[in-house]
């Protein structure tokens, strides 16, 4: 059921740019430097909103030198994606339900 989708997570897929960010990470893991190319974002706003994505659990980060690289975590967009399966399974199965009027 949606009730139990992490409200972090949809915030966090829910800003345009986050939203970018996870479709060019779905193509391959980037480094920050990738990412202000790519995006033409500040590297401090850029910064700001890979945090949300962090602590949202949709990328892990990866040292390499001093620069940072992430990867998205295909296994968290698969269990929203099976929720939101599940509503619109509910909502298939409930469309002839209709409660009364009192």
């Amino acid at each position: 059921m949606l009730t139990s989708v992490n409200p972090d997570l949809m915030r966090a897929l829910g800003d345009p740019l986050r939203l970018r960010i996870v479709a060019l990470l779905a193509r391959e893991t980037l480094c920050t430097t990738h990412l202000v190319e790519e995006t033409g974002a500040r590297q401090t706003n850029l910064s700001n909103h890979m945090k949300v994505l962090r602590e949202a659990g949709v990328v892990e980060t990866e040292p390499c030198g001093r620069f940072t690289y992430y990867k998205l975590r295909p296994e968290v967009l698969d269990g929203l994606a099976g929720q939101f399966a599940a509503l619109a399974e509910s909502a298939r199965a409930a469309g002839a339900n209709r409660r009364a009027c009192p």
